[in-house]
């Protein structure tokens, strides 16, 4: 729950479904308020930040989950368009990506992403990151105004 007292908006952007499954599960069995958006690539991902298109009426989100592997736009390109945007720069995002390699967590970091997660193979380690993430990212974390 935000400040001020209204549900934390998340925008996952994520094209495998089973881990926007589990993510959207790890979310509903968490302690913070949350409404969670997905889109399955980077181009939906830009139309909702923009709140463009299909995704005029969506609130802003308070936070940005992101893929960095996903058709049409991948999550570089996002982080990108994002850090090039003066109304999106600063944007609080959050790479959750399969890839543990080195260059990716610094190219991300040097695109201006706020975190990097790596996301665990089984279940159990999905569910306890996500939850880590929510403790920490939507308890702990002063967000900036929308």
């Amino acid at each position: 729950m935000t400040n001020t007292g209204e549900p934390v908006e998340i925008l996952l952007a994520e094209d495998n479904p089973g881990d926007a499954k589990l993510t959207e599960k790890a979310f509903e069995q968490g302690n913070i308020l949350n409404n969670l958006y997905i889109v399955e690539n980077g181009v939906e991902a830009m139309k909702f930040l923009r709140q463009e298109g299909e995704f005029e009426d969506n609130p802003r989100p308070d936070l940005v989950l992101l893929d960095l592997n996903m058709p049409r736009k991948d999550g570089w390109e996002v982080l990108e368009e994002i850090d090039e945007d003066p109304d999106l720069r600063g944007f609080p995002v959050i790479v959750l990506t399969s890839s543990e390699a080195e260059s990716d967590i610094v190219r991300s970091y040097e695109l201006q992403a706020n975190a990097y997660l790596t996301k665990p193979v089984d279940y159990s380690g999905f569910m306890d990151i996500i939850q880590r993430f929510e403790d920490f990212w939507l308890s702990v974390v002063k967000m900036p105004p929308k």
